[in-house]
C-alpha cells in the first residue's frame, strides 16, 4: 500500500511538472533565446526522468533521456527552438504523459510505435553520439572515462521500505548518470534474526561514481526520497579522461573520505540535504471528509447556541457566542484549504490555442487576466469542459481569418480573453473574442426554420442570443472537426447550471465581438444564510445575494395585491410570494416582509412571513425525487434539527424575467435591459438598441 502512495506521489508530481513543461514551451515561442526558460524546461524533463529511474521504469527513463538530449542541445546553442521543434517537443510530451500514466511494462507496449516515430523525428536534432543509440540504456547514457570521480555516502532511514522507496533506484538511477565503479553495502545498525524486522531498511551504500554530472545533477536523484535519506557528497577528483589515477593521490583521496565520513558520522544531519517544505500534499478524500466535519461542528454549534438562549442563562450565551466564533474562524480555514487560483486552469488553454489556430489556419492570442482569482477545487474541475468549449468556439465562429480581419480595419492577429473577479460572493468567469459578433438575424432564421419562434414573434436581442443555448441549434453551414454539429452550448449552460451557476451572453454587434460571462459561487460546501419564515416552513437566503429586508406596508399589500410587483422607492421591484411558490400551507400573517435580493445586477423581492436573521449554512444536496425542483438549491439542517430549504435565487430571478417579460409583451411593454436579463425599470416598447 506504502508502494501505491508514493507512486501516486510521483504521478501527481509528474503532471504538475508536464503542465510546466507545456507551458514554458508555449512561452519559449515567444521568447525562443531565453536561458532561464530553456534551463526550467531541461529541469521538468530531467526531473520525471529521474523520480521514473528511482522506480525502475525504464522506458520512461529511456524516452525522457532522449528528449533531455535535444534539451540540452538547445540550452547550450547548438540547435535554435523552431516551430517545427517546438510541435515534436509538445508531442513528446504528450507521450511522456501517456508514459506516466501507465507505468507497467505491458501497457507501455501498446505505446511503443508512437514512440518509435517520436524517436525517428527527434533524430535530426541529436548530436552525434547520441544519433547512433536513440534508445540508449541508462548505463550507456554517459561514455566512459568521464573526467570526475564522485564518492558519495548514502544512509536510508529505516522506515523507506514503509514509504514505498526502493533503496536500489538509486542506484539504478546513478547509472544514467555515468560509470558505477565500486558500490559497497553498509551494515547500518542490523539486528539479530529475533529482532529482524522485514519492512525495515538496515543497509546504507558507499557509490564510487565517474560522471561528467554536476553535484545538482547527482542531488537530483534523491529529489523524490525526501527526509528518508541521509546524502554526502564529496568534492570529486578531477582526472583526464585517458590517465591512470596514482597511488598518491588515490591514498589522498581515501583519506578525505575517511574524514568527511566521520565528520557526518558525528553530525548526521551535516549529510542530508535542507530543503523548506512549504508545500504539503494532501489527498482531496480526506480534504473532503475534514469539510463534511466542519459541516457538522457548524450545525452542533448553532444547537448550541440555541439551547444557550433558551435557557436565559448570561454566562452560556457568552460561551455559545465565543464557540461560534471559534468555528467560523475553522470553517473559513477550512474552505481556504481548498480554495485555488483559476490561473492553473486558464493555462491549460494556451496549448488550445496554439492547436486550434494552428488547425483552422487562424492568427490567434490568448490574453490571461485575473488569474489570482481563487475559487473552489471541487468548482475547478467541472468547470474546465465548458471552459474549453467556448474557448474552441470562440477560435472557430468568433475569429474571423486574417484577411477578412484586415478588411474590417482589425489588426490581423485575433484575440480570446480569459478574465476572473470576484462580484456578490460570486466568482465570474469571462470568455471574450475580438471577432465577428453574434448575427442576429441569422439566428432568428435559424430559430423560425426549426420552429423554435413563431415568424411574428417579437424578441429582443438578448432573447435571440440565448437561442444558441437550446439543444442541437447550429447556424454553421459546414460541419468541422471542432464545431457545427449542433452539440455543446446547451451542455455548457447544463453543466454550469449543475454547479449552481448561470451563464449570460453579450454579443454588441458584428464588430464588437462576443462575451460569455459565467457566474460561480464561491463554495459548494458551506455558506452564510439569511433566515427566513413562511407558515412553518424555514427558508435560507445565499447571504451575498441580500441587498436589504423592509416590511412590506399596509400600504404596499395593497397596491401589490393580485401584481407581480411593487413600487419600491421608485423602482419597480418584481416579487416572488414564497407561500404561493412553493404552496405552503394557511393564510399569510399580519405582518409581512420583503428581502430584496440581487443576482447578476438583477434585483427581486421575497415576500416572507418572518425574518429569523443570519445563520452559517451547510448545504445538502437534494436528491432523488427532489433534485429537479426549481429555485431550489439545497437544504440545511438547523440548530433545532429542522430541515430548511435553501433557495436558489439565480433560478428564481430567471422564473421571473421569464414571467415578466411574457407579461409585459402582452401589454405592449418590455423590460428595460441595458445589458442582461432583468429589469430594472419598466419603459414603452421601443426598438432595442
Amino acid at each position: 500500500m506504502n508502494m501505491e502512495l508514493a507512486l501516486q506521489t510521483f504521478l501527481d508530481e509528474s503532471r504538475e511538472l508536464l503542465f510546466d513543461m507545456e507551458n514554458i514551451l508555449l512561452e519559449l515561442e515567444t521568447r525562443p533565446s531565453e536561458a532561464e526558460l530553456q534551463n526550467a524546461l531541461f529541469r521538468c524533463v530531467h526531473t520525471v526522468k529521474g523520480s521514473a529511474g528511482m522506480f525502475g521504469l525504464d522506458h520512461v527513463v529511456a524516452f525522457t533521456h532522449v528528449v533531455e538530449n535535444v534539451l540540452d542541445r538547445l540550452r547550450a546553442h547548438e540547435i535554435t527552438l523552431s516551430r517545427a521543434l517546438a510541435n515534436l517537443l509538445l508531442r513528446c510530451r504528450d507521450h511522456i504523459s501517456l508514459l506516466v500514466e501507465v507505468p507497467e511494462v505491458a501497457g507501455a507496449a501498446a505505446l511503443e510505435p508512437a514512440g518509435v516515430v517520436l524517436l525517428s523525428e527527434l533524430a535530426p536534432f541529436q548530436s552525434l553520439k547520441d544519433h547512433d543509440a536513440l534508445v540508449p540504456q541508462p548505463e550507456a547514457s554517459m561514455l566512459a572515462g568521464a573526467d570526475e570521480i564522485w564518492q558519495i555516502q548514502i544512509r536510508i532511514h529505516a522506515d523507506a521500505l514503509r514509504h514505498g522507496m526502493d533503496p536500489l533506484g538509486f542506484i539504478r538511477f546513478l547509472r544514467t548518470l555515468g560509470e558505477l565503479e565500486q558500490v559497497k553495502v553498509l551494515d547500518q545498525g542490523l539486528p539479530s534474526l529475533e529482532a529482524f524486522d522485514s519492512e525495515a531498511c538496515y543497509l546504507g551504500f558507499d557509490v564510487t561514481l565517474r560522471s561528467t554530472a554536476g553535484r545538482d545533477a547527482i542531488e537530483d536523484v534523491f529529489e523524490f526520497a525526501g527526509d528518508l535519506y541521509q546524502l554526502q557528497i564529496l568534492e570529486p577528483i578531477l582526472e583526464e579522461a585517458s590517465a591512470p589515477v596514482s597511488h598518491d593521490k588515490q591514498r589522498q583521496h581515501e583519506q578525505g573520505v575517511n574524514v568527511a565520513m566521520a565528520e557526518a558520522a558525528i553530525d548526521p544531519q551535516q549529510g542530508r540535504r535542507k530543503k523548506s517544505a512549504q508545500y504539503l500534499r494532501i489527498q482531496a478524500d480526506k480534504l473532503d471528509r475534514l469539510i463534511n466535519l466542519v459541516g457538522e461542528l457548524v450545525i452542533a454549534s448553532a444547537t448550541v447556541g440555541l439551547d444557550a438562549e433558551r435557557s436565559g442563562d448570561a454566562k452560556s450565551r457568552e460561551t455559545a457566542a465565543n464557540l461560534n466564533l471559534l468555528v467560523e474562524e475553522i470553517r473559513d480555514s477550512s474552505l481556504d484549504l481548498r480554495m485555488v487560483p483559476i490561473g492553473e486552469t486558464f493555462q491549460r488553454f494556451q496549448r488550445v490555442i496554439r492547436d486550434v489556430s494552428s488547425e483552422l489556419g487562424k492568427d490567434i492570442e490568448l490574453v490571461i487576466t485575473g488569474a489570482d482569482t481563487e475559487l473552489d477545487k471541487t468548482v475547478v474541475e467541472k468547470i474546465t469542459d465548458p471552459l474549453t468549449h467556448l474557448v474552441r468556439n470562440a477560435c472557430d465562429h468568433g475569429i474571423e481569418r486574417q484577411d477578412q480581419r484586415l478588411a474590417k480595419g482589425k489588426v490581423a492577429q485575433g484575440r480570446v480573453h480569459l478574465n476572473a473577479y470576484h462580484e456578490s460572493g460570486a466568482v465570474v468567469i469571462e470568455v471574450s473574442d475580438d471577432g465577428n459578433g453574434l448575427n442576429r438575424d441569422r439566428l432568428l432564421a435559424k430559430a423560425v426554420e426549426r420552429d423554435l419562434v413563431r415568424p411574428d414573434a417579437a424578441l429582443t436581442d438578448q432573447e435571440i442570443f440565448n437561442l444558441i443555448f437550446e439543444p442541437g441549434f447550429s447556424t454553421v453551414e459546414q460541419v468541422t472537426n471542432l464545431s457545427g454539429r449542433g452539440v455543446g452550448m446547451d451542455v455548457v449552460r447544463r453543466n454550469i447550471e449543475s454547479l449552481r451557476g448561470m451563464v449570460e451572453l453579450d454579443s454588441p454587434g458584428i464588430a464588437g465581438g462576443t462575451t460569455f460571462r459565467i457566474r460561480l459561487p464561491l463554495t459548494l460546501a458551506i455558506i452564510d444564510g439569511f433566515l427566513a419564515r413562511v407558515g412553518e416552513a424555514t427558508y435560507v437566503v445565499p447571504l451575498e445575494t441580500v441587498v436589504e429586508c423592509t416590511e412590506l406596508s399596509a400600504e404596499q399589500r395593497a397596491l401589490s395585491a393580485g401584481k407581480d410587483y411593487i413600487n419600491l422607492r421608485h423602482e419597480a421591484l418584481p416579487l416572488v410570494r414564497l407561500r404561493d411558490l412553493f404552496r405552503v400551507p394557511g393564510k399569510p400573517g399580519r405582518r409581512q416582509n420583503i428581502i430584496v435580493v440581487r443576482y447578476a445586477g438583477c434585483k427581486a423581492g421575497l415576500i416572507v412571513d418572518d425574518l429569523l436573521g443570519e445563520h452559517q449554512t451547510v448545504i445538502k444536496p437534494l436528491n432523488g425525487i427532489f433534485s429537479h425542483l426549481k429555485g431550489l438549491s439545497g437544504s440545511t439542517i438547523l440548530g433545532s434539527g429542522q430541515v430548511a430549504l435553501i433557495l436558489d435565487v439565480q433560478a428564481l430571478i430567471s422564473q421571473i424575467s421569464l414571467r415578466e417579460q411574457a407579461s409585459l409583451s402582452s401589454q405592449g411593454l418590455r423590460f428595460n435591459q441595458p445589458r442582461r436579463g432583468l429589469t430594472q425599470g419598466i419603459e414603452s416598447n421601443e426598438p432595442v438598441q
